[in-house]
């Protein structure tokens, strides 16, 4: 029996994605990347922003076409969109089953179970913002610890969920109405999960949280942070470097986390910050908890604190209300910010959240396109500069495997492959070397650059 897996998303997506394929391999499954030759197509999905959810049902269209010429195929839609809609994906003739973010332990038994009743099945939180269920938090603990250690989607990396959920209601946001409460694993649990993915080889660990900087684990008379769990990880042997994604702007913890990032070694120095706005008066529409002044104020303290680290960014643009001053606050922000990269998103209202019940959808979406593009612009030009400063530098970098768009001309490579790495600040690296690089730290000499590649030679 073959399984198709496709990811619409973000990392934790990708790591629920990863933790399937292994519980499905386990249980027999073969696995394809081609849905053509597959009996069962299962469709993790994202619900953060409208176009991941057009895609998403562009895809069901196709798939229902194929259904049609293949009537045993088994469609399942798992994930955000499936928590966020439910038995209504099921009304579409071409879905089999939906199951939501906290129930992907039973993905094998509803995929069994479906195949032989032919029946549609249905797995999802009934109410999302009560607490977990004692039965369901400890599934998904068994889940997430008896998989993690063949969860590699890179060589020689990994990630670890240290959270679920989150607690914060931004109000253009959609996570915690599909991804629940925000609760944290316990520092044991990950602990143990790492010290498995450093015996098969693990040199890299991405902590996963909607709000990685607000963990927090109590335990009798103990409180731990996410600076202890760094700290508790960065003794493991093996274990070379560890990053976190994605924090959220807050005083809380905040010295703690820096302290041990400049203490800790193998705690890399990059810094992914999502800001949203520059415009005091969008940010407080967003419920987003802080000022302009205040978030450039947390950028300032973590460059001194922690000497050379990279920062990125997250922004909206369009959001309901948001003037051409307000973009102007915005663009300056990101230019005091001097990001290494950022992420920019017309902004789409998402069903059920604040900002889609109370404010009106008023920018039009030529101007959003605008903004977008003039956002991007400027800190294209800022990567730039930064980027630059990595000229005849040798630097070490993970490497991640064979690129996926090569451009590098291989000649003066000796004929080898182009590989793509990666630094302790996050930078893409390109260079010719040999396969066997893959999951390997190397050093290289950065020879040319672009906004968002180095590119080196071998030292």
């Amino acid at each position: 029996m073959k399984v198709c897996l496709q990811t619409y998303g973000c990392q934790m997506n990708k790591l629920d994605t990863a933790l399937v394929e292994v519980a499905l391999t386990n249980n027999g499954y073969m696995l394809t990347d081609s849905v053509k030759d597959a009996d069962v197509v299962i469709i993790n999905t994202c619900s953060v922003r409208e176009h991941a959810e057009q895609r998403v049902r562009s895809h069901l269209g196709h798939l229902k076409h194929i259904k049609q010429h293949k009537a045993d195929l088994v469609v399942g839609v798992i994930g955000c969109m499936a928590q966020r809609l439910g038995a209504e994906l099921l009304d579409d003739g071409v879905v089999d089953i939906v199951c939501g973010p906290a129930q992907i332990p039973q993905i094998p038994d509803l995929i069994a179970k479906t195949l032989r009743e032919k029946q549609k099945a249905l797995a999802i939180t009934d109410q999302i913002r009560k607490p977990t269920p004692p039965d369901q938090a400890d599934a998904l603990e068994e889940f997430e610890t008896i998989y993690g250690p063949e969860e590699k989607t890179l060589p020689s990396q990994a990630y670890i969920r240290a959270m679920r959920g989150c607690d914060k209601f931004c109000s253009y946001c959609i996570v915690p109405y599909v991804r629940g409460p925000e609760t944290s694993r316990s520092p044991q649990a990950i602990i143990a999960q790492a010290e498995k993915l450093a015996d098969t080889g693990t040199k890299q660990i991405t902590l996963l949280g909607q709000r990685i900087n607000a963990y927090e684990y109590k335990a009798g008379d103990k409180t731990y942070c996410l600076a202890d769990l760094l700290e508790m990880l960065s003794q493991i042997d093996g274990i070379e470097w560890l990053k976190f994604v994605t924090s959220y702007p807050s005083e809380k913890y905040y010295d703690r986390i820096l302290r041990a990032m400049a203490d800790l070694p193998k705690v890399c120095p990059y810094l992914h910050i999502p800001a949203q706005s520059g415009s005091d008066k969008i940010l407080k529409a967003m419920n987003r908890g802080y000022t302009a002044t205040q978030y450039l104020d947390l950028l300032a303290k973590a460059r001194q604190i922690v000497p050379g680290i990279t920062l990125a960014g997250d922004f909206i643009v369009g959001f309901p209300c948001e003037t051409d001053d307000d973009f102007q606050e915005t663009v300056a922000l990101v230019k005091e910010a001097q990001y290494k990269s950022c992420f920019v998103f017309k902004y789409s209202p998402r069903p059920g959240t604040t900002a889609d019940k109370r404010l009106e959808d008023t920018v039009p979406l030529e101007i959003k396109k605008q903004r977008n593009y003039k956002l991007l612009e400027v800190q294209e030009k800022i990567s730039d500069r930064l980027s630059k400063k990595f000229l005849g530098q040798t630097v070490k970098v993970l490497v991640e495997g064979p690129s996926k768009k090569p451009h590098l001309n291989l000649a003066e490579g000796k004929n080898y492959p182009q590989l793509v790495a990666r630094t302790a600040t996050d930078y893409i690296v390109v260079f010719n070397g040999p396969t066997s690089l893959a999951g390997q730290f190397t050093t290289v000499k950065i020879t040319k650059t672009s906004p968002l590649t180095l590119f080196a030679k071998l030292e």
